[in-house]
């Protein structure tokens, strides 16, 4: 495989292609499914149409962040049905959260199985996508118009050699992102035909770099829920998870309340670091004082040269100053982006 340059390069400015073997979907339905997962999750899912999607986390009564997903509804004429991505280390916990909570209400919950998927990223990944399939005469492009608008997120249906395929647009900051979701069959095609495509096959690596350059924080690893760090919405700087019209929701009361005060102590920031990667989670300081902690951390090959990039947190009276970890100095590059997984 090529170097990690190389990689990023793809993906920030062609095209790149990487099997996805860390998210998993469950499956909303039910005359009630509606009513109730909008109860359940912090942005508003009632009023999305067939084939819109937006990003949410759920929340304990205390406003905790138990997880992070992306919600769709599925397109389709009757009841409305919808599917929730996530993680994969994820999908089991917020599986029992959720069902913990169907009492009286006509919902089932069900995991999907036996799906593969495939990322396909960059400014070019709009007309690579569109083109699969079209070398097969029985088989429809990927996608008719897959040039997306900034921050959409959406979901399609459609076929590849006769096998039905799903396609989804998703939320990345920086450029175009697709995933293509099959049977395992239908997928090792698709990669095939993807190889011989200008787009280029990456590592984790590389992925891993554009997260981190894309300030898009994972569950986990950014927004925790341990006994050492419990963040709440307004934290993660994650405003595009949030709908403050939507009604009531678990947890709504602790995320209202901050929200009409107008702030919290602490955000969600990118830093540029003058020193070594960390051993993580690092402790941030100002004058000898803890006033945050680094939570991700890479060395991001840039066209310009090297640059150690860093995700993490700070209060706000420390943004934009000089901080130390140990063993160097990290300072704040970016504290507004709102982006997700």
């Amino acid at each position: 495989m090529t170097d990690l340059k190389t990689q990023l390069d793809a993906i920030l400015h062609g095209a790149a292609f990487a099997e996805i073997t860390d998210r998993s979907f469950l499956r909303i339905t039910g005359p009630d499914a509606t009513r109730w997962l909008n109860g359940m999750v912090t942005n508003n899912i009632k009023d999305l149409a067939p084939g819109e999607g937006n990003y949410n986390f759920l929340l304990n009564a205390q406003g905790r962040i138990q997880g992070d997903c992306t919600i769709y509804r599925e397109p389709g004429e009757g009841d409305p049905t919808f599917l929730l991505e996530a993680d994969s280390s994820q999908l089991t916990a917020l599986t029992q959260l959720l069902d913990h909570f169907i009492i009286m209400d006509d919902v089932e919950l069900k995991p999907l199985e036996d799906l593969s998927g495939i990322l396909v990223a960059g400014p070019q990944a709009p007309s690579i996508v569109m083109e699969l399939g079209t070398a097969n005469h029985q088989a429809a492009p990927c996608s008719s118009n897959p040039q997306p608008a900034p921050q959409t997120i959406s979901l399609k249906q459609t076929v590849y050699a006769g096998a039905s395929v799903s396609l989804i647009l998703t939320n990345s900051p920086l450029v175009p992102c697709f995933e293509i979701w099959s049977d395992p069959s239908t997928i090792a095609s698709i990669l095939t035909e993807l190889s011989g495509t200008s787009a280029l096959p990456i590592s984790a690596a590389a992925l891993e770099a554009y997260r981190i350059l894309s300030a898009t924080p994972r569950y986990g690893t950014d927004i925790r829920n341990t006994e050492t760090a419990k963040d709440l919405p307004q934290e993660t700087a994650q405003t595009h998870a949030l709908h403050f019209n939507k009604g009531c929701y678990l947890g709504q009361e602790i995320v209202e309340r901050i929200h009409s005060r107008g702030a919290v102590h602490r955000t969600f920031a990118q830093f540029t670091l003058s020193g070594p990667v960390p051993t993580l989670p690092a402790p941030l300081e100002l004058n000898g004082k803890t006033v945050g902690e680094l939570t991700s951390a890479a060395v991001i090959p840039l066209s310009d040269g090297d640059t150690t990039l860093a995700l993490g947190y700070a209060r706000l009276e420390a943004l934009n100053q000089p901080l130390t970890y140990p063993g160097g100095t990290a300072l704040t590059r970016n504290s507004k982006l709102a982006t997700q997984n």
